[in-house]
């Protein structure tokens, strides 16, 4: 029977999520931990792959289990898997569902704080920058669900098949001090590095380094950048997930600093 298995993670101490020898991966741990707790080998396929160090406060996987089990297996994965992967749900399916190829769309969030801030140290990117133009990061942020081709905000565009994302929403915020950024994109898909690629280049106009036509330049004529410079990772996390049959809100959107954040502070620009 197959089964979607809902979990977040932080992945400040993870090369990813994919499996790959010699490295520490969040889809090895719980394959793992599965593997042991099911005592028969587990293999998971998941919604998608984070790099390194990057987050998923809502991430689903799919997993073929042919024998019931008749005890709670999710008390027992989150007592056996470490404190920065959690379980939140087990979901029967009633066909053979896929996790990566049924997602329909997927939203990600990126947090910057411009001050040294140990309490938020892996959680947030940390850029010691001040004034920042928020209006014409505003702008450019708001051109990206106008343009489906994002072949120029992509580190390896041809090992794709294609490189059109349809990009539903894309906003920027910033909280009442000026002091933390939350950007936030919604998608069908995105390429390899391309939320870091657009916030690094976001950044660049709020320093004065690129112009707003600039950055819409790339998107139109699809050329990529002379200097392509990520953001970091650790500001980023995927963020929600849904299916056309599974639709369910974030169990854990973001650590409790963020998070108080962005119930009561953040205001669009």
């Amino acid at each position: 029977m197959r089964y979607f298995v809902h979990i977040g993670y932080n992945g400040l101490n993870y090369s990813g999520w994919q499996k790959q020898p010699g490295v520490m991966n969040v889809q090895g741990i719980l394959e793992k931990a599965l593997s042991s707790v099911l005592k028969t080998p587990v293999f998971i396929i998941g919604c998608g792959r984070t790099d390194a160090q990057v987050h998923a406060s809502q991430f689903f996987f799919h997993m073929d289990v042919e024998q019931a089990w008749d005890f709670d297996l999710m008390f027992r994965l989150n007592k056996l898997l470490p404190g920065n992967i959690a379980v939140f749900d087990i979901i029967p399916m009633d066909g053979m569902q896929h996790a990566r190829f049924d997602a329909v769309q997927r939203s990600y969030d990126y947090f910057i704080h411009t001050y040294k801030n140990p309490f938020l140290n892996g959680l947030s990117s940390f850029y010691l920058v001040d004034h920042l133009d928020f209006d014409k990061m505003k702008q450019a942020a708001a051109l990206l669900p106008n343009y489906n081709d994002y072949r120029s905000f992509c580190t390896s565009p041809d090992k794709y098949e294609h490189t059109l994302c349809y990009v539903k929403s894309a906003s920027l915020s910033v909280d009442e001090s000026g002091d933390h950024l939350r950007f936030q994109i919604s998608s069908n898909r995105f390429l390899s590095k391309m939320i870091r690629i657009i916030m690094g280049q976001l950044l660049k106009i709020g320093k004065g380094v690129l112009s707003v036509d600039e950055f819409e330049s790339y998107l139109i004529d699809k050329r990529t950048p002379e200097l392509i410079t990520p953001a970091h990772p650790q500001g980023l996390y995927l963020s929600k997930v849904t299916y056309p049959y599974l639709n369910l809100p974030p169990r854990q959107q973001f650590s409790a600093i963020l998070q108080k954040q962005a119930d009561t502070s953040w205001q669009r620009l």
